[in-house]
């Protein structure tokens, strides 16, 4: 049954929220068309770089994504509280880093005088304007109407260039989180397109691994203390992680998810050989899931839930809470 974009994004029971689109009439994000001969592997880069640009813009972080040839996923945690944080100059000031604005936003900017009248006007556009910027449906069309008139123009056609509206996911606990993230790190693996997670182009996970090393690299060379450094020095594009001691971060160590990624990459890998390593990652040790259990949610986190991921304990409170019977994923 179709569900309200409003009863699926649910802000008061998670912040963070697994999204999808993918293109329409055999257009191509990357790679090679067989039918045109051509290959489109720099949308990939307009992609990720219009993700960052709005990520700046909006309160809204990038956990985790990956761009494939005809869709991308993206694991968003939407900060409410920082955008109700801001100064009217700062709403201001971002808006604009987007639209034209208004001419009594303008007039304001400027130092003239406003009536009465036109300061109520201009604080209720500012209070629009904030809404929207901690708003996912204006991050997708942000993001979906410039790709869709980039790759059109390159194309030369008019038309319907992604297939629907964006498709949404909430992720209700921490395990949901760190599932779905996995899930779509591992997208090049599963779909046969690399062999391991450095390879694995257009990935948060290879962004994060490549300044991992780097600041490895750079800590060595000026005798710092690598573990601190590690702390410190993530990608600033992506949401950092941390611990639960360490506030607006992702609640798992950095090390403990490359290692769990990896070692997850090496089971659902569909012509990997040789040895897999028999040792449990801590991090499934310290949430109590059995290996096959979690294998099993990776490959098929796509199909297994639906417009919410959790528990089951989860799940059916959140059913509860919105007078529904049954989620997707419960059993």
């Amino acid at each position: 049954m179709t569900r309200a974009r409003k009863v699926l994004i649910d802000l008061s029971s998670t912040s963070y929220y697994y999204l999808i689109a993918r293109c329409v009439r055999r257009a191509f994000l990357c790679g090679d068309d067989k039918y045109t001969g051509k290959n489109f592997d720099h949308r990939r880069t307009w992609l990720v770089e219009r993700v960052k640009l709005l990520s700046r813009v909006f309160a809204i972080e990038i956990v985790a994504y990956a761009i494939m040839s005809n869709h991308y996923h993206l694991v968003v945690k939407v900060n409410m509280q920082q955008a109700l944080s801001w100064s009217d100059n700062e709403v201001i000031s971002r808006w604009y880093k987007l639209y034209k604005g208004s001419p009594i936003i303008d007039k304001q900017r400027s130092g003239d005088a406003l009536s009465e009248a036109d300061q109520l006007l201009a604080s209720e556009l500012v209070e629009k304007w904030r809404a929207r910027l901690f708003d996912i449906s204006w991050f997708m069309k942000n993001l979906n109407e410039y790709i869709a008139k980039e790759a059109n123009k390159e194309d030369n056609c008019t038309g319907k260039y992604w297939e629907g509206r964006y498709k949404s996911q909430a992720l209700l606990d921490e395990t949901a989180l760190l599932s779905c993230m996995a899930y779509v790190d591992l997208n090049p693996i599963r779909a046969n397109m690399a062999n391991n997670l450095e390879d694995s182009d257009f990935t948060s996970i290879q962004e994060r691994i490549r300044h991992f090393k780097n600041s490895k690299e750079n800590a060595k060379k000026s005798n710092q203390n690598n573990e601190a450094t590690h702390q410190i020095e993530q990608p600033k594009s992506l949401k950092s992680f941390g611990t639960r001691e360490y506030e607006n971060t992702i609640p798992f160590s950095l090390l403990d998810y490359l290692d769990l990624v990896d070692w997850t990459g090496r089971h659902v890998h569909p012509k990997k050989k040789g040895y897999i390593p028999k040792c449990t990652p801590n991090i499934l040790v310290s949430l109590s899931i059995e290996k096959a259990t979690w294998v099993d949610r990776i490959q098929n986190f796509g199909s297994h839930y639906g417009s919410f991921a959790g528990s089951q304990t989860v799940l059916r409170a959140h059913a509860a809470k919105n007078d529904i019977n049954w989620y997707k994923g419960v059993g």
